[in-house]
């Protein structure tokens, strides 16, 4: 009895070590500041497009969005491994700075962050104002 006891403690142990070693040589997933970087903005662009939310909310998470955007944008500028990297994404990173560091942009406009977004994938007010409503 005490020796089939003493067989099952011992493979549970087993198995908890196979686990444990398991986890701890499993791939861990790491994003870099550019990936970070655009899931946030990523976000803050739905939020502030969201039609359900109201004003308050809307506001409210508007400036939670943009001290975290300003913190990434900060530490995508400053990040000393995207030197020397040709990448994609990289590229198109910088490329395209208004929409990539977007808090930082619209300070330098002078204009809000939705504002700014909306000026630099082309729609205005004008825009907008002109456009003509049909049935399909």
């Amino acid at each position: 009895m005490i020796h089939s006891f003493n067989k099952k403690i011992l493979s549970l142990t087993a198995a908890m070590a196979v686990a444990v070693a398991a986890i701890s040589f499993a791939p861990s997933a790491i994003a870099g500041t550019v990936e970070n970087l655009e899931r946030e903005r990523a976000i803050a662009i739905e939020t502030m497009l969201n039609p359900e939310l109201k004003t308050d909310e809307r506001h409210a998470k508007v400036e939670l969005f943009k001290r975290r955007l300003v913190d990434l944008e900060r530490m995508a500028l400053r990040d000393p491994s995207l030197k020397g990297r040709n990448t994609r994404n990289i590229r198109r990173l910088f490329e395209n700075y208004d929409l990539s560091f977007l808090i930082h942009a619209s300070v330098e406009k002078n204009l809000n962050v939705l504002d700014a977004w909306l000026e630099q994938i082309g729609v205005s007010t004008q825009t907008v104002m002109s456009a003509t409503t049909r049935r399909r």
